[in-house]
């Protein structure tokens, strides 16, 4: 069955984060031939069209407003119910982010419609769309059928691939006016904390750290080890309640819930608060004194050792690999 699938394009510093291309990945799979429309919602977004395009959007709608510069709850909802007015989607998907999870439900509600969370496969299976989300802590997998309504869903961040880039594809942009007004909520300034490196919910690469690396200081080898490796640095709730980084890094059931392609844990024990927001990396490798850590029942790899002797030679060991490459 075709369908027309709307996906939400989310972007962040002037730029295009990489859960829009993974949601119109998905958006692929859900429209099963149909037509899959991007919507770019904000203040001057239009020239990141293309790019969206290229990553295999069909068309893209742009709404762009001066009160829509900075993501609030009441703006973006009736950006995206003007779009949904005029396009009549059959399915709508947005990444599982801090923007999707707020946003998502309260669109499902007003269209009555239910809300698949936290998806990490789609598949077409005997004709029934079928979506994949963890469930208890990530230690199980639910599936869950559509059989009809409008379909919404959110996907995990670097879960489901995205399209390969092609700048010659071509697709219709479009503009929708919208009068967004009587906002509850009004963005003045938007002042982020400075950040040193890569976005930890985007990141290919985790090294994170837990109490074992036992001071502020103790994160200075995991930073050089992600340096070298293009990596963000992550931290476990143990080491932010000890006030050895700061909670932006934090990684658990209470913090971000990351899946790069590889998660290196540093001194961490693996309390199931943690596993909940790391089990889902595609390879795990676990540095700690204690053979006994919960951490490597979930490791596919294990080092027992101190991570102050392992991560620098792990960081040696990777430069050498990359001068010789």
């Amino acid at each position: 069955m075709a369908r027309k699938v709307l996906t939400l394009a989310e972007v962040r510093d002037s730029a295009l984060r990489n859960v829009s291309f993974e949601a119109i990945a998905a958006g692929k799979t859900v429209a099963e031939g149909g037509e899959v429309v991007s919507v770019l919602v904000g203040e001057g977004v239009g020239s990141l069209a293309q790019e969206l395009i290229a990553y295999g959007a069909d068309r893209v709608v742009t709404i762009e407003h001066t009160n829509l510069k900075a993501y609030t709850s009441d703006g973006y909802s009736q950006a995206l119910m003007a779009v949904i007015d005029s396009e009549n989607p059959e399915g709508i998907i947005f990444g599982h982010t801090a923007l999707g999870k707020d946003l998502s439900p309260k669109l499902a509600s007003k269209l009555n419609s239910g809300l698949i969370s936290d998806a990490t496969e789609v598949e077409e299976v005997g004709g029934n769309l079928v979506f994949t989300r963890p469930i208890y802590s990530g230690k199980a997998f639910e599936k869950k059928i559509v059989t009809d309504g409008v379909i919404f869903a959110t996907v995990r961040p670097n879960n489901i691939a995205s399209l390969d880039k092609d700048e010659s594809r071509t697709g219709d942009v479009s503009s929708l006016d919208v009068d967004v007004k009587d906002l509850r909520t009004i963005i003045k300034e938007v002042v982020r904390k400075a950040t040193e490196g890569v976005d930890l919910s985007e990141a290919k690469v985790v090294v994170a750290g837990g109490r074992g690396v036992k001071s502020e200081e103790g994160f200075e080898p995991l930073k050089e080890l992600a340096d070298v490796l293009g990596a963000a640095v992550g931290a476990s709730r143990g080491a932010c309640d000890a006030d050895y980084c700061d909670y932006s890094l934090q990684i658990g059931q209470t913090g971000k819930v990351v899946t790069p392609d590889l998660y290196i844990a540093c001194g961490i024990s693996g309390a199931i608060q943690h596993l909940a927001g790391m089990s889902n990396s595609k390879v795990i490798v676990a540095i700690n004194k204690d053979p006994e850590a919960n951490i490597f029942k979930v490791a596919d790899y294990g080092i027992v050792g101190d991570l102050f002797e392992v991560v620098p030679m792990l960081t040696a060991e990777f430069k050498k690999l990359l001068v010789t490459n």
